[in-house]
């Protein structure tokens, strides 16, 4: 079991239609260490410190790689956004462990967004790709599916083996729990927040923190 204690936050949407002051006092209040708004809002409006690095201004903070834009498009944007986090997922132009390792390539200097749900919806191991992690956002996912319960049977995210790999690493960064209740996306959730508070605990006794 591994031993390390990673700062361990929450991405505002999980607390959605509140504002994102709101939203921290509530992740605070649940015990999480930051918060990862992804938008523009003044940090001393919040109660919790910004998390992820795309928060940071002035790094870009949109990353995603658009499924309508073409691999070039994508290299040529990244190149000229240093410091911006690319975070891939099955629906976008990187959308395999392959393309991730292919994309770092041709950008020197680019690090992903890694969000552990979406690499299990292409059918990879996240475990494979932490080394090119700038940032880690955590959840249980599946092929085809980017996001189950912590406790779902069918979820092939192993947990215990990306933080037993982050050890290895000595990965210096932070970890979010990222839950949505997005029916557009596919994504639909009667209670982000709970299912996100439940991957906290899941997590957080992995790390020998409680």
């Amino acid at each position: 079991m591994t031993r390390a204690r990673y700062p361990l936050g929450v991405v505002a949407g999980a607390f959605a239609p509140d504002p994102p002051a709101r939203a921290s006092e509530r992740a605070r209040d649940l015990g999480f260490d930051f918060i990862d708004t992804h938008i523009d809002v003044d940090p001393s409006t919040l109660a919790l410190p910004e998390g992820c690095p795309i928060a940071q201004r002035p790094v870009p903070r949109f990353c995603m790689a658009l499924p309508r834009r073409t691999w070039e498009h994508t290299v040529e944007s990244f190149r000229a956004a240093p410091g911006a986090l690319l975070e891939p997922a099955a629906r976008s132009v990187v959308n395999s462990n392959d393309k991730a390792r292919a994309i770092c390539s041709e950008v020197p200097g680019l690090r992903l967004l890694l969000d552990t749900g979406h690499v299990a919806d292409w059918g990879g191991d996240p475990v494979e790709l932490l080394d090119l992690a700038g940032h880690i956002q955590l959840r249980q996912g599946r092929p085809g599916d980017a996001q189950l319960h912590v406790d779902d049977p069918t979820g092939t995210v192993d947990f215990a083996a990306v933080l037993a790999r982050l050890d290895a690493l000595c990965y210096q960064g932070m970890l979010s729990v990222e839950h949505f209740d997005i029916p557009g996306m596919g994504w639909p959730l009667d209670d982000p927040v709970a299912w996100s508070v439940d991957l906290h605990v899941h997590v957080s006794g992995l790390m020998g923190r409680w």
